[in-house]
């Protein structure tokens, strides 16, 4: 039997610097929104179980597990979506759809980056690992969420704000209270941006049989996204209350308030291209409340 290491060593050094950039558009490394939208609520966590000053390599690995977790998450849903994204005017051109990935490739890149996950939660304590598990699990089973449910928002919530509890098990060795709170708002934010991101794909959607909250919200969209904005700032409200937080928390709070009524504005004709405009603009009010626990906690 030939040696395979001859013939890897041909793939790796022909096929393999071709496909960076397919990778990394399967990745979605180049449109690093999703990064933030996943970044603001594992940093809020952090900042308030660490009460200003959390562990410094808890922030760098809780960073980078949200880069490589993200893309994991980018690339099993694109591996799973594979036969329904060319019929989706907004992902027909995805690398899985073009045949630029093959699906086999897709999933030893989904391997490989769960591997580099494994290993920075391995520097981490026994009880964020059981949690990391559950993370996992949430992460794999999000595209089955769009095939028999209509809440796959919501499963994206829990699977974005898992890290909050992750967080607080790391910093304390516990999950308080303030952690399932916190996780609350994270996934009644994710809600909220998730279904101004759906808005875009209705159309789509209903016809190629993918479920969603906009599909379930129908013409009632905007006022359930808006009861649900008010949802969130009334739980980050009593977050600051229980946390003991103080002005500038809530002067971040104030402008996340002022943006939540601005992205009413961008969605109020249900433009596809204003829906995303404002999914994409909830990044600053993630930054806003950030802004607001970094300055209290450090003024």
């Amino acid at each position: 039997m030939k040696p395979r290491l001859p013939r890897l060593q041909a793939w790796a050094q022909g096929r393999l610097p071709r496909q960076w950039p397919h990778y990394v558009s399967l990745t979605r490394l180049n449109r690093p929104i999703g990064i933030f939208l996943l970044l603001w609520p594992t940093w809020w966590a952090l900042l308030i179980a660490g009460q200003g000053h959390p562990d410094s390599w808890l922030w760098i690995a809780f960073t980078l597990g949200v880069v490589v977790m993200r893309s994991a998450g980018c690339v099993i849903n694109d591996y799973a979506d594979r036969n329904f994204d060319g019929h989706v005017r907004r992902t027909r051109e995805r690398p899985l759809v073009t045949g630029a990935v093959t699906p086999r490739e897709a999933m030893t890149l989904f391997y490989g980056l769960v591997i580099v996950a494994a290993l920075l939660v391995l520097t981490l304590n026994r009880l964020t690992q059981w949690l990391a598990i559950a993370a996992l699990a949430l992460a794999i089973t999000y595209p089955l969420a769009k095939r028999h449910t209509y809440l796959a928002q919501f499963h994206l919530g829990l699977a974005f704000g898992w890290s909050i509890p992750m967080a607080f098990a790391a910093q304390t060795n516990s999950l308080p209270p303030l952690a399932w709170l916190l996780l609350t708002a994270g996934i009644l934010w994710s809600v909220v941006y998730d279904t101004m991101y759906a808005m875009a794909d209705r159309e789509d959607d209903l016809k190629i049989g993918v479920r969603s909250t906009a599909i379930l919200f129908a013409e009632n969209d905007r006022l359930i996204i808006g009861i649900i904005q008010l949802m969130l700032l009334l739980t980050l409200y009593f977050i600051g209350q229980r946390a003991d937080l103080g002005r500038y928390y809530y002067l971040g709070l104030g402008a996340a308030t002022i943006l939540g009524i601005y992205h009413q504005y961008l969605i109020r004709n249900r433009d596809p291209d204003e829906c995303l405009h404002a999914f994409r603009h909830n990044n600053w009010l993630g930054l806003c409340v950030f802004l607001g626990l970094l300055l209290d906690y450090h003024h």
